[in-house]
């Protein structure tokens, strides 16, 4: 009797959701602590669901200069911003390969100071922007108050999916 096949391991970052969750990719451009591409990819997953199954997703981690920059160019808002989502333009792809869902560039710097400001741990708000700019990138918004109302409740579900408190509750 033979022994049996060896398990063969997930990639290194690699989610639970396999081949049917969102890919990300992450660029650090400044060193701060962040979550693991792990995290960052299981938490943009759950939030996204099976409609963004085989998307790809950045995630780039900047410092506030740049964060303002970007928030001024493209919001109107001279400050930097916790985290900002820029959609992919539906561009033609191989069969086989990851559809673009977007990017989020995220402000670690910005995300410590309102973590602390309302009392929450860093990890739990980081996940909330993450889902929140992942559900920015599928379509949500929060312009209008019953949009606003929608989103946060996909968030708060997508959430408390995740082991996290509702992020509103303390607000």
């Amino acid at each position: 009797m033979s022994a049996p096949a060896p398990r063969r391991r997930k990639p290194r970052g690699a989610a639970r959701h396999g081949r049917r969750g969102v890919r990300v990719e992450v660029q650090r451009r400044v060193r701060s602590w962040s979550p693991t591409r792990r995290d960052l990819t299981h938490w943009a997953s759950v939030a996204a669901g099976s409609g963004a199954s085989g998307r790809e997703l950045g995630v780039c981690v900047v410092g506030a200069p740049e964060s303002r920059r970007l928030n001024a160019r493209f919001r109107g808002l001279d400050a930097p911003t916790n985290v900002l989502s820029f959609t992919s333009v539906a561009l033609p792809h191989a069969p086989g390969e990851a559809r673009a869902l977007g990017e989020l560039v995220i402000c670690p710097r910005v995300l410590r100071a309102e973590a602390r400001a309302q009392d929450k741990s860093l990890r739990a708000h980081w996940a909330h922007l993450v889902v929140h700019g992942t559900l920015h990138l599928l379509g949500y918004d929060h312009e209008r108050a019953a949009d606003a109302r929608r989103m946060e409740r996909r968030e708060i579900a997508v959430l408390r999916r995740l082991g996290f408190a509702n992020p509103y509750r303390s607000l």
